[in-house]
């Protein structure tokens, strides 16, 4: 039974139906799946008749004539038609659709959608920027796709804990502390403490002047190298040094996250430093476990699946010869604090495929040691590269990385520039026009990346994602601003469900994919496919298009309750359209 307020999806409604007739008709066959599917040769096709006659060696059309036989009188079918070697092609009746849709409808906040009542506790590992330097377009993709996921999974159930694996310490901070005790007045900088823009300059200044020195003074190079000492071993007046630099950047980092319109709150923050006190013990039991060896004065574990180029095992070095810890260190560590303290069942890290070898053999390594099993899973949720017009790494034309609030301002101003051209039409105040050019220039940002497969590349083009045509945000949102331009013109009609009434083709079709939401949303939860979800909404919002053309909505021709049921099917898919982008984390504007 579904959860309370959740309303069974028509196709598996017709799953439960087919699956009874099965068992009924062919008991010998047991629990078969009918294999359902959306077909274009009715609304639906099963083809799991066909594998049953091979098992039990009879004529398929003959056993799928049986299974029609079995099928209930119900409101839910209006016609099967047994086809080619015992497929079934099932159409439904225009009232399931309809009235599936009104108790969708009902459900105001989840259009039915049910809540998964064994989801467990997920730690997304994302949006992983570093202290003291700035955000570039490599962090888009973490920050977007982790961002979309938190959404998705907090919907459909799932207890979600954030982590932010900020980089916040290492050597350099060493160089970068003794430079600002010796010049105590370069992390100064004017206006309001809560600017993103004088933080990073601050930063960034710093950082040159100190690599600077660093580079060509031995005795600053030595007292660096005491400070990076200092810091490891706690000292007081280095951590409060270090400590400075976290808060700045964090000024940096949240007016970032700002732009991209994103929560990033401070418990949510724990960066490489959060698991110091963590590092030895871990190495220890991984050594005492027999799972690390040393090798060369290092600790490492092997793996005979990972080799170098002369045939030999590349190890995961967890602690190196100087006594120093690696990457691994931290990332297991964290792994051990996510699992025994946030209770976690699965981890998701949203992190660059580059990686992947690291973290394949980092999760192989949790699970040797035991932290990783059945019940508690890691999975990396790779993703590519952002690539420029010209297919290479995406960089400025002096080769630079492009700086994420450049590119953000960008696409804000392109964006901004399209709203206002239409503002007239529409009687947009300047204060919409700013605001709307922000979300829909954020919104095609982020569309772009989430509507492509994670883990491909993509190419970034404003000219494109700033599209009112074509798999664009743009195109979405305009898709909900004109239903709500619809709705307000409505006058005294109403949405209304009238399921006794027939439905044209396209008001099936636009009908039949609504029902589909929950479905989409489920598998996209559990295969970390945000791209699913983006395409569904493109769906959506084409099978809109066709409804526009071939049914008027409120035409005075139409009886008042086909005007009622039409305005009930666009304020449906208004509704699906603002909560599926908003899961991706993209706004649909009122009017645009």
């Amino acid at each position: 039974m579904p959860e309370h307020g959740s309303v069974n999806s028509l196709a598996s409604t017709l799953q439960q139906q087919l699956a009874d007739a099965l068992s009924a008709a062919l008991p010998e066959a047991g629990h078969a799946d009918p294999l359902l599917r959306r077909s274009d040769r009715a609304d639906f096709q099963a083809n799991g008749i066909l594998a049953l006659a091979k098992k039990l060696k009879g004529n398929p059309r003959e056993l799928a004539a049986k299974v029609t036989g079995a099928l209930p009188a119900s409101d839910l079918i209006k016609d099967v038609e047994v086809s080619g070697p015992g497929f079934l092609n099932v159409t439904l009746t225009d009232r399931a659709i309809t009235s599936t849709l009104a108790a969708r409808a009902a459900d105001a906040d989840r259009l039915g959608v049910p809540v998964n009542g064994s989801a467990g506790t997920t730690v997304i590992d994302y949006a992983q920027p570093n202290v003291a330097k700035e955000m570039h377009v490599g962090h888009l993709r973490s920050a977007v796709i982790g961002d979309a996921m938190v959404r998705i999974l907090e919907f459909t159930g799932e207890s979600v804990v954030r982590r932010h694996h900020i980089g916040d310490w290492g050597t350099q901070f060493g160089m970068l502390i003794q430079y600002l005790v010796e010049h105590p007045a370069e992390l100064d900088h004017e206006g309001d403490q809560k600017d993103g823009e004088a933080a990073m300059s601050s930063l960034n200044r710093l950082y040159k002047a100190s690599r600077a020195l660093f580079d060509s003074d031995e005795e600053f190079k030595a007292r660096s190298r005491d400070r990076v000492v200092a810091l490891q071993a706690g000292d007081p007046e280095t951590l409060a040094m270090w400590q400075r630099f976290v808060d700045e950047s964090k000024i940096y980092f949240y007016s970032v996250f700002d732009k991209l319109d994103m929560e990033i709150d401070d418990p949510d923050i724990v960066g490489e430093s959060g698991y110091n006190d963590m590092l030895e013990e871990t190495c220890r039991i991984l050594e005492e476990t027999g799972v690390a060896v040393r090798s060369e004065g290092a600790l490492c574990v092997f793996f005979d699946d990972v080799l170098g180029p002369d045939g030999n095992k590349v190890p995961l070095i967890v602690k190196k010869t100087n006594g120093g810890y690696g990457y691994a260190a931290t990332d297991l560590s964290a792994i051990r604090d996510r699992v025994r303290n946030l209770k976690a069942d699965t981890l998701l890290y949203v992190v660059d495929a580059r990686q992947s070898l690291h973290f394949k053999m980092v999760f192989e390594t949790a699970r040797r040691a035991g932290w990783l099993n059945d019940d508690v899973k890691a999975h990396q949720l790779a993703f590519g590269t952002v690539l420029g017009k010209d297919g290479k790494p995406f960089k400025t034309r002096e080769g630079v990385t492009v700086r994420l609030e450049d590119l953000l301002d960008e696409a804000v101003d392109r964006a901004t520039a399209v709203v206002r051209e239409k503002a007239a039409k529409v009687g947009l105040s300047e204060r919409e026009i700013v605001e709307n050019g922000r979300y829909v220039g954020v919104g095609a940002v982020k569309y772009a990346d989430l509507s492509t497969s994670a883990v491909r590349d993509y190419k970034f083009d404003l000219d494109q994602m700033v599209s009112l045509n074509g798999d664009t945000s743009v195109y979405l949102q305009y898709a909900y601003a004109r239903i709500q331009s619809i709705l307000r013109k409505a006058g005294d009609a109403k949405p209304v469900a009238h399921p006794e009434l027939e439905l044209a083709p396209a008001e099936r079709a636009l009908g039949l994919h609504l029902d589909q939401f929950g479905e989409v949303l489920a598998e996209v939860a559990a295969h970390y496919e945000p791209h699913k979800l983006a395409a569904y909404l493109y769906q959506l919002a084409s099978h809109l298009t066709t409804f526009y053309d071939q049914c008027h909505v409120l035409s005075d021709d139409n009886p008042a309750e086909v005007v009622e049921n039409r305005l009930f099917l666009v304020e449906l898919t208004a509704r699906t359209l603002h909560r599926g982008m908003a899961l991706l984390g993209i706004r649909t504007p009122e009017r645009l």
